[in-house]
Formats: C-alpha cells, sequence, structure tokens
C-alpha cells in the first residue's frame, strides 16, 4: 500500500468517477487484510467530506414492491435535481457469498441515468439485512456528491435496528390485504419507523390500501414515537403510476426540519458514529479472534463435537472463550 495508490481511490472518488467509486467500495468489501488496512486509510481521508447528504433507509417484505418505489423515488428526486445513491443489500447466495437478486436489472432507468448510483451488495448472512461495510459505503457516496442515500434492506424482519441506526429517515413499506402473518411487521419494526408507506394503492386496490392506512394508523397511536416532536404519518403510494411519491419526499425534509430545530438529528447522527464505533469493534474482535492461532488449532475438533451432538453450543462457546483466555 502507498500513499499514490491511496490517493488514487480517493481523488477519483471525490470526482465522481463512478468506476473508480465502485472499485473503492469492492476494496472495503474485500476480506483481504490489506485491503482492509488500505480502505481504513481511505474512508479516514473522506470522512470531512461527508454527513451533508440525506440518508433515507427504505425496508419491508418482499413482494411490498421496495425496488419499484425506490426507483420511482430515485427518478422523482433526479427530477429535482438530486443525485442519488442506492445500496441495495440483497441475501447472499450461501454458495459464492455473492448477490443474486440483481438490482440494477430491476432498477433499469435509475441506473441508465449518469446522476445516479445503484450498487448492489450481498449481504453476507448478516442480521438485518445490512452489509457488513454499508456504513462506509454510505459515507463513500456522500463524499463522491450524491446527496440522497438510500438503503435498501432485504426485509427479512431481523434485526432492522441495524439499518435505523445508520440513516436519518426509516421509512417501512407495506401492502394491503396480505395479512399480518404475510407482511412480517411487527411491533419492534413498526416502533423504529418514521413513516409508513402503503404502496401499491392504484387500481382496484385503492380501497384495501386506504383501509390499510387508518388500520396502521390506529396502531401506530398505542405505540409511543421515537421523538416527541415527531408523529410517523401513515401514507399510501403507487410506485407504478408514481402517485404519493412526492408526498413521501415532503415528509422526509419535513422530518429532517423538525429535527434540525430540535437537535434531534445531530443527536441521531452522533448516535450513528458510536454504533459505527461497536460495530468495527464486533467485527474487529471476531476477526481477531478466528485468526488467533490457538483457537484455529481447536475450533475443527470443537465443531465437529457440536455438529455430532456431543457437545452443547453453549459449553462450546465458553470452551473457546476460557481456552483462548488461560493461554493469553
Amino acid at each position: 500500500m502507498t500513499s499514490k495508490d491511496i490517493n488514487w481511490y480517493i481523488q477519483g472518488v471525490r470526482d465522481n468517477n463512478r468506476k473508480i467509486l465502485a472499485k473503492t467500495i469492492t476494496l472495503i468489501e474485500s476480506s483481504l487484510p490489506d485491503h482492509r488496512e488500505m480502505g481504513r486509510h481511505i474512508v479516514d481521508r473522506l470522512l470531512p467530506h461527508t454527513g451533508k447528504g440525506i440518508r433515507l433507509g427504505v425496508t419491508g417484505v418482499p413482494g411490498a414492491g421496495k425496488s419499484t418505489f425506490i426507483e420511482s423515488l430515485g427518478i422523482y428526486l433526479i427530477g429535482k435535481g438530486h443525485r442519488v445513491a442506492v445500496l441495495a443489500v440483497d441475501p447472499s447466495s450461501s454458495r459464492s457469498g455473492g448477490s443474486i437478486l440483481a438490482d440494477k436489472t430491476r432498477m433499469e432507468k435509475l441506473s441508465a441515468s449518469p446522476i445516479a448510483f445503484i450498487r448492489p451488495s450481498p449481504s453476507g448472512g448478516t442480521l438485518g439485512g445490512v452489509a457488513d461495510k454499508t456504513r462506509e459505503t454510505m459515507l463513500l457516496c456522500e463524499a463522491a456528491g450524491f446527496d440522497v442515500v438510500i438503503i435498501e434492506t432485504v426485509g427479512v424482519g431481523q434485526s432492522e435496528t441495524a439499518v435505523s441506526s445508520m440513516v436519518d429517515f426509516f421509512l417501512v413499506l407495506l401492502i394491503a390485504g396480505a395479512g399480518d402473518e404475510l407482511q412480517g411487521i411487527k411491533k419492534g419494526v413498526l416502533e423504529l419507523a418514521d413513516a409508513i408507506a402503503i404502496n401499491k394503492a392504484d387500481g382496484n386496490n385503492i380501497k384495501a390500501a386506504e383501509m390499510a392506512r387508518s388500520e396502521y394508523e390506529s396502531a401506530l397511536h398505542i405505540l409511543r414515537p421515537i421523538s416527541p416532536s415527531w408523529s410517523p404519518p401513515v401514507m399510501t403510494c403507487s410506485s407504478i403510476e408514481t402517485s404519493g411519491i412526492e408526498n413521501i419526499w415532503n415528509t422526509v425534509l419535513l422530518h429532517r426540519e423538525k429535527m434540525g430545530c430540535t437537535g434531534e438529528f445531530d443527536e441521531r447522527r452522533k448516535r450513528q458514529a458510536v454504533e459505527w464505533m461497536w460495530s468495527m469493534v464486533n467485527s474487529s474482535l471476531r476477526e481477531w479472534f478466528t485468526a488467533n492461532p490457538l483457537v484455529r488449532e481447536i475450533l475443527p475438533g470443537i465443531t465437529r463435537d457440536v455438529e455430532r451432538g456431543s457437545l452443547e453450543p453453549t459449553v462450546a462457546a465458553s470452551k473457546l472463550l476460557f481456552f483462548l483466555k488461560d493461554k493469553t
């Protein structure tokens, strides 16, 4: 690693060279130690050029139309003069670890725009459908001049707190008539929402969407809102007809304005920084632990015992931890 190499990546990102931006993201996503070290230096150098964009998280179960909604919103924002980056975090292939949904093919119109950037990233099995380096990727996009960064999650109902802890506005996308057991949207997710949008409110589904909107409004009234100065609204929209998209974006802007006036916006960003710190600590500890020669020596045997059922997972975990503690 040389200063020249690092400067090449940094300058390319700052110049909004999309090919270099993509290469930089690939670098920070790499599991190779040299690449990780280089990626850390690049992100550190680019941090002063971040933080000015609007960070929007979108979640919802498969079938809620997240990708179509994001494309409609992205096209609307481009028409308003914004530069939009979409981080579409896909479920990972269990064999290759790669992204299997190919969001670029699902957002053809948006991906064709020269002022939009779409990055499908494998989640790697991470809870909440958030890739290990989503935060860093978001910051790189901001450093490249994208003033709206949208994070699309897998939407599997696992640890959506991971998403809400890194965005300014968390939107839960639902559809009418799917049934609560299919929606997979439980109290914990609704408590995290800054707004709820009932998608596919078009054609014969308009009445059902309005009924769903009324039901979720009632449900939100019994939940304590995240902020004392913001009550999450429930809206309807149609990604295909693009109706309701402008209203949702105006809601995002109104939320930012209110949070800014009360100082809650800055507090949220501070919490995001602390969450990022602990995320990196946990990730680094796991890497250090699994790379330790003493652990690598006994790990295969313990793993086999757990697989055979001759050793309880809780006992195995304690054995690994105490073994390492005794040896160090």
